[in-house]
């Protein structure tokens, strides 16, 4: 037994971000993710540096604990074989829009008809009962379509994405509690369901937690937008040698701030003397902090604001949090030997477990390289599986 979902299988009919992250996600916590594949396989392979094709950087960290098969959904035989596959297994995820799994005889009914258990969840860019439910959505347009490049734009600037897939990896979550939530609903129940899981809604509702504020009440209380993150202030503060990351909430943190930078009469400016005042005038605060930070390096701001239980943190680049000491002490980063890329960095599973640790059991996948495996557990026989080999309704990793 290896993570809390040892036991469970999951059909992934996933590709590129989103889908593979919620799955990952999943698999790195024990289940058994199959991820179905076309035969020219996930697109994903072939993004980033790789030293083999088909096993690009981003695809390696997506998609380990999974295994690969490679079928052809085009061909009848393909879905019948899916469908085999479906009788087995707790749940199927997958990220095309409704109507092509419709079109290959894959909608829920279908697949529900052999395995009435199942959790069958659809994690695409809109909810298919708005007028957008037939648009393609990638991660830049959700941004877009959820005011984030436009927050930026509030902020001084011209409006710009988050750089980083946001979008794809908040949304993968949801869809990862989204299964596990049916799955629990089904042990009561003993009944699947199909779920749908729409970027578009789910990133909504993620921006305008913070973001609604006014537009909550009617009529409004003012306007959208929360103050203290649209502040053009709230940024890292320069030192003498870098950048610190400050973040006092309380009063008594701003109060010990305030007397740790010699500045012990704002604690009764009404502009800073409660978290209300604070926060109308967040904008003036930060230029202060700002203006007092400058003077000392970041080394020596930390270690006295550490002193003084002041929240602050300096500023990583990406090379620089590779070599964090907290990772390196927990652990965190991991040389590891891959089968087919030798040695590559992995992290582990941030979550952790008294009872059920969750481990890495496997690396990603070779395209194809559990195909044989993964049907003769489903029961096929070898005569079977060397049809479908035969008719290129499967493919494996020998055959490439």
């Amino acid at each position: 037994m290896s993570g809390p979902l040892h036991g469970i299988r999951i059909l992934d009919l996933t590709s590129m971000g989103m889908g593979p992250y919620a799955t990952g996600v999943m698999a790195d916590l024990g289940a058994d993710v199959v991820k179905i594949e076309s035969p020219l396989g996930d697109p994903v392979r072939n993004v980033g540096p790789m030293r083999h094709t088909g096993m690009g950087a981003t695809f390696l960290h997506l998609n380990r604990n999974k295994r690969s098969v490679v079928l052809d959904l085009k061909h009848p035989q393909g879905v019948q074989a899916l469908l085999t596959l479906a009788r087995g297994s707790d749940a199927l995820v997958y990220n095309v829009r409704p109507p092509a799994m419709a079109r290959l005889g894959l909608d829920y009914a279908s697949v529900a008809a052999v395995n009435p258990r199942i959790v069958y969840c659809g994690v695409y860019g809109f909810s298919q009962a708005g007028p957008y439910g037939e648009k393609p959505a990638y991660d830049d347009l959700i941004q877009g379509l959820t005011a984030i490049p436009s927050l930026e734009a509030r902020l001084g600037g011209n409006p710009r994405y988050v750089p980083l897939a946001l979008a794809d990896q908040a949304v993968g979550f949801v869809a990862a509690y989204a299964v596990l939530a049916a799955l629990v609903s089904r042990a009561s129940t003993g009944q699947g369901q199909a779920v749908e899981v729409p970027m578009f809604e789910s990133m909504a509702q993620f921006v305008l937690t913070c973001h609604l504020c006014g537009q909550t009440f009617d009529p409004p209380l003012g306007e959208a937008g929360f103050v203290r993150h649209l502040a053009p202030e709230r940024r890292p503060f320069p030192t003498s040698d870098g950048f610190v990351c400050l973040v006092p909430y309380s009063d008594e943190q701003w109060f010990r701030f305030f007397d740790l930078i010699g500045r012990p009469d704002l604690r009764v400016d009404p502009r800073f003397s409660n978290l209300a005042d604070r926060t109308r005038n967040i904008g003036q605060l930060y230029v202060i902090a700002a203006d007092a930070l400058g003077s000392r390096s970041t080394a020596e701001w930390t270690e006295a604001l550490s002193k003084a239980d002041i929240p602050a943190m300096p500023l990583h680049t990406l090379d620089s949090l590779l070599n964090d000491p907290h990772l390196a002490k927990t652990g965190f980063f991991q040389w590891v030997d891959h089968p087919t890329e030798g040695r590559i960095r992995t992290m582990e599973v941030p979550t952790h477990w008294s009872a059920t640790p969750p481990q890495v059991r496997r690396q990603a996948p070779t395209i194809g390289q559990h195909s044989i495996e993964v049907f003769r557990e489903a029961g096929l026989s070898d005569d079977a599986i060397a049809g479908l080999l035969a008719d290129g309704v499967i493919h494996t990793r020998a055959q490439d």
